[in-house]
């Protein structure tokens, strides 16, 4: 993929890494056709800090778990100048954040520019998880009530039948 090899040898380099290469060499988006700026290098190298960080991911250690984590609840939370620091380029992601929304305000907004606050997904899944646990509440109290008649009535699984 001229002009993309940055990204198609990231996906083999996260493979690679993975099954436990030892060093990975970032390639930039000029390979084979030009030499490479300061703006080709540094997309090669987050190209590559993404594949290490898949290969991590792969292998299952908990600190490439725990940073994944970290991001997604301050996504979750709306926490930009965490999302921004815990990303792979924070330069790049808070400029594409001010881009879309330039005022101040916008910098604590709880909501992102793509769906606003009516549509946001993340809004939407949590207060769908509130409406489960209130039914679980509802199950949990019914079960408890029907532990309470087993215990009364002896605790005992079989009982005799009545003629």
């Amino acid at each position: 993929a001229p002009g993309y090899d940055h990204i198609t040898s990231a996906i083999g380099a996260a493979m690679i890494g993975w099954f436990g290469t030892a060093m990975l060499c970032y390639v930039t988006p000029k390979e084979h056709l030009g030499l490479p700026d300061r703006e080709d290098v540094k997309q090669g190298v987050i190209a590559y800090k993404i594949a290490a960080h898949a290969a991590d991911l792969a292998k299952g250690h908990p600190a490439a778990r725990a940073w994944d984590d970290a991001l997604s609840r301050a996504r979750f939370e709306f926490r930009w100048e965490d999302q921004f620091n815990l990303g792979v380029d924070p330069e790049t992601a808070r400029a594409f954040h001010d881009e879309s929304l330039p005022k101040e305000a916008m910098k604590t907004a709880h909501f992102c520019s793509m769906c606003g606050p009516k549509f946001c997904s993340m809004k939407i899944s949590q207060e769908i998880r509130d409406a489960a646990g209130a039914q679980n509440d509802v199950a949990e109290a019914g079960m408890a009530q029907m532990a309470e008649k087993f215990r009364a009535g002896g605790g005992e699984i079989y009982v005799e039948a009545k003629p």
